[in-house]
């Protein structure tokens, strides 16, 4: 779970409708130094335009009442973050079908990724080395984000389809917010909860499109329903030490703890498991450990450092509608008009969460 990133300072540097313990953090410089010369300069009939970021005198002022900022980069690697995870769901449940057993591959793939990232990491910075207190609380992390997700996950797809372990996935945001108010990483505005509400009603609608009921069996979705919640409990306990170390060791120390944990679980598995396996079966592995678990991981925690991580699980309410278009183009599966629907609410409420606050108009 990891990201190129530069050195992270802040526990959570979040947009200006979210509120860090108390406080409103603001991306834009204060205007106010060169506001107050420009009212200065004006006539009695004049007012104070702004046009492409810089301030004139006008007849009349004409503000739209919000505007949608352009993506920065954090929220780029959210999206390829979230199109990489959403074509995983249809990748594992193509291994799971054609001979790897879901303990075996979980533990392939994170031995293996656990010790490329360790590698590059290391010859990046020269130490993996963290403080004990800090050692315990990814350990606790791991257990939770790592360790029981990873069951939850590969055993989802097993008992379930691609696209209804994507969908309930899509409850990501609801649990992280929840975990967020409780830990209080975030208070969140009432906007934000609108626009999560509008991107969770774009689940259901993807799940109503699923020929009239969600395909799986319950065992399955419950099991989605724990990897989610998981996940969340990931995302927001491992935010303090983005105050200390840099994704890229994070990621690669607790990828280890995750493959210590995952080995001795899947033993009995790797005992029987045929490694007569096709060619593209290994390729698909080897997709799933440098993305999934190399690439993602740094793209994840930088934007959870840099947006917050309500607003950056937000975006996993995508993985619904494109875990649905990819089990259509790779599994054969269908989707229907109220799954493209579905679709288009999960990306309003994204832009929803992105849109600026309105100016109030000065008295």
């Amino acid at each position: 779970m990891a990201e190129p990133v530069e050195q992270l300072h802040l526990l959570l540097r979040v947009a200006t409708d979210l509120v860090v313990r108390g406080e409103v953090m603001h991306e834009l410089p204060d205007p106010r130094a060169k506001l107050v010369c420009e009212v200065r300069g004006r006539r009695p009939d004049e007012l104070v335009d702004v046009v492409a970021g810089d301030l004139g005198h006008a007849e009349s002022v004409s503000l739209p009442s919000a505007a949608v900022r352009r993506l920065s980069a954090a929220e780029v690697g959210l999206v390829i973050t979230i199109v990489i995870w959403s074509i995983n769901f249809t990748m594992t449940k193509y291994v799971l079908g054609h001979g790897f057993q879901p303990l075996a591959y979980s533990a392939v793939r994170f031995t293996t990724a656990a010790l490329l990232f360790a590698a590059v990491t290391y010859a990046f910075e020269r130490s993996l080395r963290m403080s004990r207190r800090d050692l315990l609380l990814l350990f606790g992390a791991v257990v939770v984000g790592i360790w029981l997700n990873q069951i939850a996950f590969v055993y989802s797809l097993k008992y379930t389809t691609a696209s209804t372990a994507a969908l309930v996935f899509g409850t990501l945001p609801i649990f992280t917010m929840l975990i967020a108010r409780w830990s209080g990483v975030e208070l969140l505005s009432k906007r934000f909860v609108a626009a999560a509400g509008v991107s969770f009603l774009g689940v259901a609608l993807v799940a109503l499109g699923a020929h009239g009921e969600i395909a799986g069996s319950p065992k399955g979705i419950m099991l989605a329903l724990v990897g989610s919640a998981t996940w969340a409990v990931y995302s927001v306990a491992i935010a303090p030490l983005m105050r200390r170390y840099s994704p890229f060791r994070i990621s690669a120390v607790g990828l280890l703890m995750g493959a210590a944990l995952i080995l001795p679980t899947a033993a009995p598995q790797l005992a029987r498991q045929d490694w007569d396996l096709s060619p593209l079966v290994w390729t698909i592995l080897g997709f799933s450990i440098v993305g999934p678990l190399v690439i993602t991981n740094v793209l994840w925690f930088t934007a959870i450092d840099r947006v917050g991580p309500s607003r950056a699980s937000l975006y996993a309410n995508l993985q619904p509608f494109l875990g649905a278009l990819f089990a259509l183009l790779l599994l054969s599966e269908t989707m229907t008009a109220l799954q493209a629907a579905g679709g288009l609410a999960i990306a309003a409420g994204i832009v929803l969460s992105r849109r600026r606050p309105a100016i109030p108009a000065a008295e």
